[in-house]
């Protein structure tokens, strides 16, 4: 299972990386294609509420029963995703706009996506050194298999058929380096 979670976490990165280079093309001062940010944002957007929703609950509740001091860690990650998909829906927001021709600022639009990834970098970096350690400590076979149960399968199988469906964004993730976990 955390094995799985690692390989999530990996895939996110990657993302995470198409969108930085986007910003930097944009802050560059060139457009990048924002077609391809919209189907990264949409995928996020997705993941989160497949994925990340479920993990968060089963994770607080029962990290929650076999050690309460664990709350103070699981609140803190709880609060720090509900402000990454507030960013995220922001970016949305912004993109719908830009892909209809309205005026959004650059500049600004360039600003909060690199402050998204940011974001979404470190909220990854608390998952792998704050929440993984507290899971491996904690869980046994029966709760590994509880939090397997509630997660979609795994992100794996969503890449390929991102390859399918947007090839374009799939040679992108495909040539992304691998990130250092």
């Amino acid at each position: 299972m955390l094995h799985q979670l690692r390989q999530d976490h990996a895939n996110m990165a990657r993302m995470l990386h198409v969108l930085q280079l986007k910003q930097k093309t944009l802050a560059s001062g060139e457009r990048p294609n924002f077609q391809l940010v919209r189907e990264v944002v949409d995928y996020i957007l997705d993941y989160q509420d497949g994925f990340t929703r479920p993990l968060e609950k089963v994770c607080t509740e029962r990290l929650k029963e076999l050690d309460p001091s664990s709350v103070e860690v699981t609140e803190r990650l709880a609060k720090d995703y509900r402000a990454l998909k507030a960013k995220l829906k922001r970016l949305s927001g912004d993109l719908d706009m830009i892909l209809m021709d309205s005026v959004v600022p650059m500049d600004r639009f360039a600003d909060d996506l690199k402050a998204y990834v940011d974001s979404h970098r470190a909220y990854l970096r608390d998952e792998r050194e704050l929440l993984f350690p507290l899971i491996r400590e904690h869980f046994d076979d029966q709760d590994l298999q509880r939090l397997a149960e509630a997660l979609p399968d795994g992100t794996t199988e969503k890449l390929e058929r991102l390859q399918e469906a947007y090839p374009e964004l799939y040679a992108e993730l495909r040539d992304a380096p691998e990130p250092v976990t």
